[in-house]
């Protein structure tokens, strides 16, 4: 019996209200320097003395926020160095997984920006047709077909100079239960084709006198694991792992190029279809037109990043601090191994199930 989508429940009046909403208000209010040096500037507006006690506290609070400001601004320099100029007239670039999901909301929106979009994947893309988007059938784990499409992209578009690695699939059964054909096709996919893709298109974009920028998506189940996900937690954890050595090996070997390492938490894509959070105050699922506006900042910026959605996600490296029992009362409380098994993935959301090695579920992540 095929399976099927929970029913939908209703959002509480407070569904929209979570952490990162309240982070990110008090990031620009309170805990923003322009705003905290108001205060005081009120406070003398209203003649009141230097060496009032309000004064002083809003003086001191303004000049630890502005430190603290500096002190964000001096760690991004030192650990993603200069930018680089970015022309979109002048870019191409190459989305993996772009037919859909968050990689086709990347390309639309720098389709229609004046870049020169193309897009590879195995399944046709979903509008059909997006300005300034090429679309180029292509399975990223077979090497071959990698590198037959990029001799086409040069010669239909030019060199490529931002590599967005964006494919994923999710088998969502637990490992007693996966065919060896279904683990190999899930670490080919979300593991050795970022391999393939950059072997392919870095070392066009490392001659460039530009530079280039490389993206790569990984997910905070690669820090945390979660049962049913054996195979997208081993392989999400090695692509971290390839991104943080490949930053290295590149900053200093070819300085130009930019890397941007992407880390979210559950998104609202079919990709993970049924999947309910458990807490939607403390951990939301996440948009991928927030996940988008993250991406194309640290793109346009020509800076490298690492950007890690929501705000749990950017902390969640810490949880391996924990002591042994410390993590599996965390793991009970968030509910990190009951997630999937409501999950019903692309199939159950009305696409269609990839017939073919193992039957497994594909979809841009």
């Amino acid at each position: 019996m095929p399976p099927t989508a929970p029913p939908p429940q209703r959002d509480s009046w407070f569904a929209p209200l979570t952490i990162d909403l309240i982070v990110k208000v008090l990031k620009t209010s309170f805990f923003h320097p322009f705003v905290a040096w108001i205060i005081p500037l009120c406070f003398r507006a209203q003649n009141m003395f230097w060496d009032a006690p309000p004064m002083l506290v809003s003086i001191a609070w303004a000049s630890f926020i502005t430190l603290c400001w500096i002190a964000g601004v001096i760690n991004n320099r030192i650990a993603f160095g200069l930018p680089r100029e970015v022309d979109l007239s002048e870019e191409v670039i190459v989305i993996t997984g772009g037919a859909s999901g968050l990689g086709l909301l990347l390309a639309e929106v720098y389709g229609m920006r004046g870049a020169t979009v193309a897009v590879l994947d195995v399944a046709e893309m979903e509008n059909g047709e997006a300005r300034g988007v090429t679309y180029y059938k292509c399975d990223v784990t077979d090497k071959d077909q990698v590198a037959r499409v990029a001799a086409e992209i040069e010669r239909d578009l030019g060199t490529p100079t931002i590599l967005i690695n964006n494919a994923a699939v999710v088998v969502g059964k637990p490992l007693l239960e996966m065919s060896f054909a279904e683990i190999e096709k899930s670490l080919s996919t979300n593991l050795l084709s970022h391999f393939y893709t950059l072997k392919t298109f870095l070392p066009a974009m490392a001659c460039n006198e530009a530079g280039g920028t490389v993206v790569t998506l990984s997910s905070v189940i690669g820090t945390v694991g979660a049962a049913q996900l054996t195979d997208y937690a081993a392989a999400k954890a090695g692509v971290s792992a390839l991104h943080r050595s490949l930053a290295a090996e590149l900053r200093r070997s070819h300085p130009r190029i930019r890397t941007v390492l992407v880390t979210p938490g559950q998104l609202s894509t079919p990709l993970f279809h049924g999947v309910r959070t458990p807490n939607r105050f403390l951990a939301p699922v996440v948009e991928p037109v927030d996940v988008a506006k993250e991406v194309i900042a640290a793109i346009d910026s020509g800076r490298s990043a690492a950007i890690a959605i929501p705000l749990y996600a950017r902390w969640i490296d810490w949880y391996s601090v924990l002591p042994a029992g410390l993590q599996a009362i965390a793991r009970r409380l968030a509910g990190v191994d009951t997630a999937m098994q409501t999950f019903v993935g692309r199939a159950g959301s009305g696409g269609e199930r990839k017939e073919g090695k193992g039957d497994v579920l594909i979809q841009a992540f």
